[in-house]
């Protein structure tokens, strides 16, 4: 997704700060996009690191966008992550997120810019089988709807976009396939494409859209089943049913 996504940013012009927690996969990014794409290694954990990443784009020129794409996903129930595996998940998807944004208004605050957050469809409901993942990408719209409240406040010229896509075919879903509990993902009609996902989420630089749902009609599913949580957890477990027969039958 993070590929598709500096591929579509260098296509517009853009340099690109490509990174990654190892630095061979930036380069071979890099290589592939070309366009003067720079490579760094970053670690979304670290408050430091973000800033650093900050700090070689804006010598390259004017901070313009900044993307927080890194996340991990973990299918399981909730008391069956071990301690390190939820603190991995909470740190990469939401305080990753939370860092970088920090990070990127620092460095934008007076010369606005975008940034593009990536939470989830799982974000608007209850998404049972990813209960910590879905906790972070909740935290993650909550807060890009927060965080851009207060830069309107402050009159800081950012703008804030929470991208929510449903399941997409990215090798980290393809790496939970097997496992049950991953079934919700696989229960829309069919994975989303990261290409596709991507030109979505880099056309909300032409707009002042602060959530993007993918597709609309799933996250109006879901927002209805979290208004009546007994009701939608029954809906929730004949959508499980229908994931779960994609699921293996996507996998034969």
């Amino acid at each position: 997704m993070g590929r598709e996504i500096a591929r579509r940013l260098v296509a517009r012009d853009y340099e690109v700060v490509v990174t990654d927690i190892d630095l061979e996969s930036a380069r071979e990014t890099a290589a592939l996009l070309g366009g003067g794409t720079q490579p760094m290694p970053l670690d979304v954990r670290d408050p430091d690191a973000h800033r650093a990443a900050a700090g070689a784009a804006a010598e390259r020129g004017r901070l313009e966008v900044w993307v927080n794409n890194a996340g991990i996903l973990r299918t399981e129930k909730a008391w069956e992550h071990t301690d390190e595996e939820v603190r991995m998940i909470v740190e990469a998807n939401l305080l990753g997120v939370l860092w970088g944004s920090r990070a990127a208004v620092e460095a934008m605050r007076e010369t606005g810019g975008h940034i593009i957050n990536m939470a989830s469809m799982s974000s608007f409901g209850p998404a049972p089988g990813l209960a910590v993942y879905g906790a972070t990408k909740h935290a993650v719209h909550g807060f890009s709807m927060s965080l851009q409240g207060d830069l309107q406040l402050a009159g800081v010229p950012i703008r804030v976009h929470a991208v929510c896509p449903d399941g997409v075919d990215t090798g980290m879903v393809r790496e939970r396939q097997a496992e049950p509990d991953s079934a919700i993902i696989f229960s829309s009609p069919k994975l989303l494409q990261p290409a596709d996902v991507a030109a979505r989420a880099v056309a909300l630089l032409d707009s002042d859209k602060i959530v993007l749902a993918i597709p609309r009609n799933r996250a109006w599913q879901a927002r209805t089943m979290a208004g009546f949580p007994r009701a939608g957890l029954k809906m929730l477990a004949l959508l499980r049913k229908v994931g779960d027969r994609r699921r293996q039958k996507s996998s034969v």
